[in-house]
């Protein structure tokens, strides 16, 4: 057998090897608009199973993010609680990507319960990438990732927000539309007019 046979068959299993790994892992930034993701198993602040609330019946906007991106999304945030959503078909909330974060969780955890406290919000944690893997999310490192999920549980929006890539108005505008339209009732049926009753001749 000759060493350009072997040669190129290393190369080929390599190859495949290589496909097999990234088909496995996800692309990165692979999650795409029309999605359907699941409510992934997370923890709450006191590392106590936990699943994002109101996942199918409410509009969700939740933003990911460990600790080095943890003010990227503030813009966003800012600008939709400014807008006051009805609690009733919105939902917003924080993940706290614990697995990317070079703090020890217990201090992240007690980060999230300061944040809870004082500005009365729902922060649940993930310390091992499950909500990255559920929804195929890539590469967060440093990212804070957006995701505005609706009530068919489709993604609707996604956003990867780092240091050379902030919000813009441009984009909040953008996102704040969307969300006005989700929540937008839907327009009542036009009634249909009965048809005349026919009059016999006589």
């Amino acid at each position: 057998m000759s060493r350009s046979f072997l040669w190129k068959s290393l190369v080929v299993v390599m190859g495949c090897a290589v496909i097999a790994f990234t088909a496995g892992v996800g692309y990165v930034n692979a999650a795409t608009v029309g999605q359907v993701v699941s409510n992934p198993q997370l923890k709450d602040a006191d590392d106590k199973p936990a699943t994002i609330p109101d996942f199918g019946t409410h509009v969700i906007g939740l933003t990911y993010s460990n600790t080095n991106a943890a003010d990227l999304g503030d813009p966003l945030a800012n600008a939709i609680k400014a807008k006051n959503y009805d609690k009733a078909i919105y939902r917003g909330l924080g993940v706290a990507n614990m697995k990317d974060s070079l703090v020890p969780n217990w201090l992240i955890r007690s980060k999230v319960k300061d944040k809870i406290e004082q500005f009365k919000a729902v922060i649940l944690t993930d310390p091992d990438l499950s909500l990255a893997k559920a929804w195929n999310l890539g590469d967060c490192m440093d990212k804070s990732v957006f995701v505005l999920v609706g009530k068919d549980k489709k993604v609707k929006y996604i956003r990867y927000t780092d240091k050379k890539s902030p919000w813009t108005t441009a984009e909040i505008n953008n996102v704040i539309k969307m969300i006005d339209d989700l929540l937008a009732p839907a327009p009542a049926p036009t009634a249909t007019a009965a048809p005349a009753a026919k009059t016999k001749k006589k």
